[in-house]
């Protein structure tokens, strides 16, 4: 994982909103390891004295860059957390090794697997949704040693980090129903609003985050090449947030191919997906797609599968995906894939027993 610095001007640009315990765990990092933090804090602008004041707080550009002076200088992604080094590019393994999944549900199983190859100080678990409250998935931590001062500053980058690296793989928000830590609210529990948007709790058993199973099913969109761009640079991803949420066009798409051929309101869809009309309308606008151009794709893929793998007349096919006539059928067919069905399946047909 290789670190792009930011200017020193955009250091201290924005809001200051990180806490400086975080800063103090580097910082401990370092003594743990017999090493002086000074030229680290010096680079990210972070006066000494600062690390005294418990209110106070780094932007994240300093989090940022004193993040990766200190993974390169100790050798070190984990910063010193766990009883062994995770070396440089350890982290870039683990989002290589998930990359190829189908779905998030993959990714984040191989994710969790993968990591007890690189230590076995804490452990990761995706619980279905099965083992628990109906519709919800979690990701638990498991601690198996303990991770003393740097207990807090571990599982709160850790869990960060996989729910942003989550999000980037599904170009997606993945909005939390809950997020909880076992140990009491610190200081500066503000702060965990901004880096776990929902509900957040305390002194729980484990350290867990919860969101809707129906992320699982989104699929994987990146593939190495935007992976070597957000390797250079990462960090943001345990910071930044996802404005853009697909959850709610995959269960539209779901809703429509489980039926193509009923009408599918805009009111029989917000209904229920326990959205309103209007929310429905600006959410998959701000996808840039409409609830008619997803009905079209649904019939689409419905009446090409229907006309390939079927002997249905055309009149049928027709009915099967919702139209009322063969005639408009066939118009709208021909606006999809610039043919007429009866020609479309005859051609494929034609493909298919061509010789090679």
């Amino acid at each position: 994982m290789k670190i792009l610095a930011p200017s020193s001007a955009e250091l201290t640009l924005g809001r200051a909103a990180t806490p400086i315990a975080f800063i103090r765990a580097i910082v401990l990092g370092y003594r743990l390891r017999g090493m002086d933090p000074a030229s680290a804090l010096v680079q990210a602008q972070i006066p000494p004295a600062l690390l005294d004041d418990p209110q106070a707080r780094v932007t994240a550009a300093q989090m940022e860059l004193l993040s990766g002076i200190a993974m390169q200088a100790l050798d070190d992604e984990a910063l010193g957390w766990f009883s062994r080094r995770l070396p440089w590019g350890s982290y870039g393994m683990l989002c290589r090794a998930s990359l190829t999944a189908p779905t998030l549900e993959v990714a984040l199983k191989r994710w969790c697997r993968h990591h007890r190859l690189l230590t076995e100080d804490i452990v990761f678990e995706l619980v279905p949704p099965r083992f628990q409250q109906r519709g919800s998935a979690t990701i638990r931590v498991t601690e198996n040693t303990s991770l003393g001062e740097l207990r807090e500053f571990c599982l709160v980058s850790t869990l960060r980090y996989l729910l942003g690296y989550a999000c980037w793989l599904v170009d997606s928000r993945i909005m939390l129903t809950d997020a909880a830590f076992p140990f009491p609210a610190p200081v500066h529990a503000d702060a965990y609003a901004y880096l776990f948007a929902g509900p957040v709790r305390f002194s729980t058993s484990t350290a867990t985050i919860s969101f809707d199973a129906r992320y699982l099913a989104l699929p994987v969109r990146r593939d190495e090449k935007a992976l070597q761009t957000m390797l250079q640079h990462a960090l943001p991803l345990t910071v930044l947030q996802y404005r853009r949420d697909r959850l709610l066009v995959h269960s539209v798409s779901q809703l429509l191919a489980t039926n193509p051929a009923a009408a599918h309101t805009a009111d029989d869809i917000a209904a229920q997906l326990n959205t309103s009309v209007r929310t429905l309308h600006r959410q998959l606008k701000e996808e840039g797609i409409s609830l008619q151009k997803l009905k079209n794709e649904v019939r689409r893929e419905r009446a090409i599968k229907l006309l390939l793998q079927t002997s249905k007349p055309v009149k049928q096919v027709a009915a099967a995906v919702g139209f009322d006539s063969e005639k408009s059928f066939a118009r709208a067919f021909r606006e999809w894939t610039g043919v007429a069905p009866s020609a479309f399946r005859e051609d494929r047909k034609q493909e298919s027993h061509r010789p090679f």
